[in-house]
């Protein structure tokens, strides 16, 4: 039997527009499957997900429940169709917690901006947070609600503030409005660099207008787009699974003892890794990375570069086993071991494998000079290994100065610094003819054809009143206005044409970028190629890159998270003017105390966040990364990348990456059957420089529970899976979550204050992992 994952291709049958379903994604034969009978049409009630026992959509010809395989098995099979126009969404407990929720994310978000691994504050954290206080609210808020424990007259005031039982569609809108919040804006890194390495700092009107606008500008487009994205049934989405089934669980068929199984289930697993999480994180920190190979040999550099990796920076994780399951779950991440389709992580861990051997391989061979520098590292460097002094070249406007550039040289990169690099300018070649290859036809069938999609959860929202095209299209305006204005304000030395060029290329990868994320649940960056762009276009100017890179990389990011909230609203029967209203609202607001938040942070740990592996609770990596790729793109794009210089070959690595994928696409059209399709070439040149920052001990495990889950579970143990599986994932992740916000606060720092456990046999000086601890 092939393997159950989604997968590509191309060359299929044509989309069916009479039930929304769509072959691309599919390893089951169509024609294996129990007839129709309506039962995929939206006239006729489907059995509900929360039903007793097998449903007939369930069954093979053999009789017994089938892998969810393909993307109409998603829409049908895991997700209710159920929908009650008559809910209230607009009440005192969606404004009340969706804005109070907002600032709690928008808070704790900017903190975990400065982990040393990067981390999102997870979806199903505030998802579980808010049916908490919801159900809090819904009992003693006054009103005409029947669970109220203060019951009023029924009139508007009281219908307000607590009408009813605490519904589906308030709990949507909530945690949209606060995880939208909770994302830390891509573009606060330029006034953290501009902090941390200029010692400048801007009016705080600039940075907040700036924070907004490159947040909303990617809602802008992703709206126009969503006919693409949304709408249809290939758009699957798998990462939103988790956090749909949840949304199921706690709302619908209560009163169904399979539905009360599910519930059950997912409190027992939140609770026990809400208290198991207290030992990896705090208690034990060994348990983040426990490496038998540097248990063996505490003395070997080499063992720390290969096996190492439970601290920021150490090693590449390899075979290490890792028990925290910040690190090995999703992390708030659209990847998660439990969710993402399989031959997505197959070709991840696969570029995994490939970037161990190169990066052993570089440093080992002392290829661009590697032993001088850091194992693992986003600096610059002098060739003798010390820091580079980015100010030295720098004239006072902070522009290129070739006369002082002639004295100091130029800087050097860490071998798996370039070589990440490297792999992420291959991969918008791959990314592109990939997108044309496979998925090409499939785009143009949807533009071509004028006939409205008839996708069973887009049929079932059309009651409701749509955004208008015009709408995101003027949105998209007045923040390209608002960035050119901001910009200019911040002396930033970007022109207004060159930021139009920027939204221009992130108009481009919006579509290829959000494709992917849609069917297959992951989006690389495009972040090297903007900065790559905006270093030609504008040369010598750092802070002007640092600007290009936001509006022409944050908007492709805004761009899919909006696209994944469109298609979490389509699953649950939000209206979609409310999701375009609580979106706006959480991104303001977020944008306000990202500013804050950092100012506070920058303030307070400024020395650990400048220090290249600083520490298990405080890092700058993603700022130090960032700054780095600005003085090299920005700054000395040409003398660094010319072609016949040092690095010169960097740049034609996209041509590498644009022919990639054609191999597999030949040997799949040669050889349908042994599995080309199933490879995922953006992901797997993307990840050849995975490892190069942060902490690498959960890859292994990460790993070997997607083969448990994604192949194991979804193949064998099909009924498990549909109706635990992502429920599982949910309950972990969000256990996870509240233990990291609480253990931040009461003693991992984030109130200004750390409170480090004793030392002992599991929290050891040094390495958790007892690895030899070391700088080069």
């Amino acid at each position: 039997m092939a393997l159950p994952t989604l997968r590509n291709d191309a060359k299929l049958p044509p989309y069916d527009e009479k039930d929304g379903s769509s072959p691309v994604g599919s390893l089951v034969d169509e024609k294996a499957l129990p007839p129709n009978d309506g039962i995929l049409g939206i006239d006729t009630e489907v059995e509900e997900v929360y039903t007793e026992g097998p449903r007939l959509i369930d069954l093979g010809e053999n009789g017994k429940e089938r892998p969810i395989d393909s993307d109409s098995d998603y829409a049908l099979r895991l997700v209710s169709l159920d929908d009650d126009p008559t809910l209230p969404i607009y009440t005192f407990r969606t404004w009340f917690l969706g804005l109070g929720l907002a600032c709690f994310g928008a808070v704790l978000g900017q903190i975990f901006y400065f982990r040393p691994q990067t981390i999102d504050v997870s979806v199903l954290f505030i998802q579980i947070l808010s049916y908490l206080l919801g159900k809090v609210l819904e009992e003693v808020v006054p009103g005409p609600n029947p669970s109220a424990r203060f019951q009023t007259s029924d009139n508007r005031f009281w219908r307000f503030l607590n009408p009813s039982p605490f519904n589906i569609k308030e709990h949507v809108a909530i945690t949209i409005m606060s995880s939208t919040a909770a994302y830390a804006a891509k573009s606060i890194s330029i006034f953290a660099a501009q902090d941390l390495y200029y010692n400048v700092r801007p009016n705080a009107a600039v940075p907040i207008f700036t924070l907004i606008s490159t947040q909303l500008i990617g809602y802008g487009m992703a709206g126009v787009l969503r006919k693409f994205l949304v709408y249809p049934t290939f758009a699957v989405y798998p990462q939103t699974m988790p956090t749909v089934q949840l949304f199921d669980a706690l709302h619908r068929g209560n009163s169904v003892l399979a539905q009360k199984k599910r519930v059950r289930f997912f409190w027992i697993l939140f609770i026990g890794i809400f208290i198991w999480e207290w030992f990896p994180e705090y208690i034990a920190p060994t348990l983040t990375g426990i490496s038998i190979f540097c248990l063996a040999n505490q003395n070997s550099a080499w063992f720390t570069r290969i096996f190492g990796g439970a601290a920021g920076n150490e090693g590449l994780g390899m075979f290490s086993l890792c028990f925290d399951w910040v690190y090995v779950g999703a992390g708030g991440s659209s990847i998660g071991s439990l969710f993402t389709p399989l031959s997505t992580q197959l070709s991840l861990y696969a570029g995994c494998a490939v970037c161990i051997i190169a990066f052993c391989a570089t440093y080992a061979s002392n290829t661009w000079n590697a032993q001088n520098f850091p194992f693992l590292s986003q600096l610059l460097f002098f060739e003798n290994g010390t820091e580079y002094d980015q100010l030295a070249i720098l004239t006072d406007k902070f522009e290129l100065d070739y006369e002082k550039l002639e004295k100091v040289g130029l800087p050097w990169y860490a071998s798996s610094q370039l070589l990440f690099k490297i792999s992420r300018t291959m991969y918008i070649g791959a990314a592109i003819t990939h997108f044309l290859i496979w998925f090409g036809p499939r785009m143009w069938e949807i533009l071509r054809n004028r006939s409205e999609c008839t996708d069973v959860h887009y049929q079932k929202i059309k009651i409701y009143k749509e955004v208008s095209n015009w709408v995101y299209f003027g949105l998209f305006i007045v923040c390209a206005a608002v960035g050119i204005g901001t910009s200019y304000a911040a002396d930033s030395g970007l022109p207004a044409w060159a930021l139009i060029v920027a939204l221009l290329f992130a108009w481009l990868f919006v579509p290829i970028v959000g494709t992917l994320n849609a069917v297959v649940g992951y989006a690389p960056s495009v972040e090297v190629m903007i900065q790559m762009i905006g270093g030609a276009l504008v040369p010598g100017k750092p802070v002007a890159n640092m600007y290009f890179s936001a509006y022409g990389y944050t908007p492709v990011v805004q761009s899919y998270r909006l696209f994944q909230d469109l298609k979490i609203g389509q699953y649950t029967k939000l209206p979609p003017r409310t999701t375009f209203i609580v979106q706006i609202i959480g991104t303001v607001v977020g944008g306000l105390l990202n500013f804050i938040i950092m100012t506070t942070i920058i303030s307070s740990q400024r020395e650990i966040l400048r220090d290249v592996q600083g520490s298990n609770v405080w890092s700058g990596q993603q700022v130090q990364s960032f700054n780095s790729a600005a003085i090299a793109w920005g700054a000395l794009g040409k003398p660094l990348y010319a072609t016949g210089t040092r690095y010169g070959f960097v740049p034609y690595m996209l041509l590498v990456g644009l022919l990639f994928p054609i191999p597999f696409y030949i040997a799949h059209r040669l050889w349908p059957k042994v599995g080309f399709n199933l490879v995922f070439t953006p992901v797997l040149v993307a990840e050849l420089g995975f490892l190069a920052v942060g902490i690498n001990s959960s890859v292994f495990t990460s790993f070997c529970l997607a083969v448990f889950s994604q192949y194991y579970l979804r193949k064998y143990r099909a009924t498990w899976f549909r109706k635990y599986n992502f429920l599982m994932s949910a309950a972990l992740d969000g256990g996870t979550s509240v233990m990291v916000f609480i253990y931040t606060f009461a003693v991992g720092g984030g109130d200004g204050t750390v409170r480090p456990f004793p030392i002992w046999a599991l929290n050891p000086k040094g390495n958790p992992d007892y690895c030899k601890r070391i700088t080069h």
